[in-house]
């Protein structure tokens, strides 16, 4: 029986990058997201390559979703090796724009979604002695004024992150956050696109000024995320608990 894994937010950008770089190690995949389309395009990359996965097109923001997930996972694999909490974006702009909804939207998928899937399977990682990781972002750590929001519930997911590995080190679960820079998404491509609009220069030239900017390295790729999630859940990276990973091109200055 090949391990399992559940990668959240699995239709495009990171989680799309983890599934494929998963499936690449032999373990099967059940892809979730809401579009339906674009988690079938994944899976079958993923079969033709060799790969097994499954899809299920869910909203996590549901109250049951995270039951029906854990559920269409066991019925398919039998096990849970792996949770990777990767699903949740959250809605920038000026504080006093944002508003109640948008503050709740924002946690409802990133965080509540998140706690309702790892409580629902973490007695099959429990079993498998498994690894639960959280996709968080580099905001919870240094947080912007144009990104209250984002910073806000990331903070929340590490703090959540930290508790489970205490949880984790009772239980035999493997518990880490990882959270990502500036990485080239389409939610990237789109910010891009507007920066080089209002400057009126190319994309060349724009994310160019973005990195000088930012004060950053380079712009990440999905696959650097991808392959730092396969080592943590690898035997060489078992040693890592209750992690808090910025893998961000330089972009966090704190300590």
């Amino acid at each position: 029986m090949i391990k399992a894994a559940i990668v959240t937010g699995s239709s495009r950008g990171i989680g799309r990058a983890i599934a494929l770089r998963l499936a690449r190690n032999g373990i099967g995949v059940v892809l979730c997201a809401r579009d339906r389309a674009a988690l079938t395009v994944v899976a079958n990359e993923i079969e033709s390559a060799g790969g097994t996965a499954a899809a299920i097109a869910l909203d996590l923001r549901d109250e049951d979703a995270a039951k029906r997930l854990v559920q269409f996972s066991v019925d398919r694999f039998g096990r849970i090796d792996i949770l990777v909490n990767n699903a949740g974006a959250t809605k920038r702009g000026d504080f006093l724009a944002l508003t109640d909804e948008d503050w709740s939207d924002g946690y409802a998928l990133k965080l509540f979604g998140a706690v309702r899937l790892t409580r629902a399977a973490w007695p099959w990682l429990k079993e498998s002695s498994g690894t639960l990781i959280n996709v968080a972002g580099i905001g919870g750590r240094t947080p912007g004024a144009e990104f209250t929001i984002g910073g806000s519930v990331n903070a929340a997911l590490l703090s959540f992150t930290k508790a489970m590995a205490e949880v984790g080190i009772r239980d035999g679960v493997q518990v880490n956050a990882v959270s990502p820079g500036t990485i080239r998404t389409d939610r990237f491509n789109q910010r891009l696109a507007r920066w080089a609009a209002e400057r009126q220069i190319t994309l060349v030239e724009a994310e160019r000024e973005f990195i000088a900017t930012q004060h950053i390295a380079k712009i990440g790729e999905p696959e650097d995320i991808a392959n730092l999630v396969a080592f943590i859940t690898g035997p060489e990276g078992r040693l890592m608990q209750g992690s808090l990973i910025d893998m961000d091109a330089g972009a966090t200055k704190t300590l």
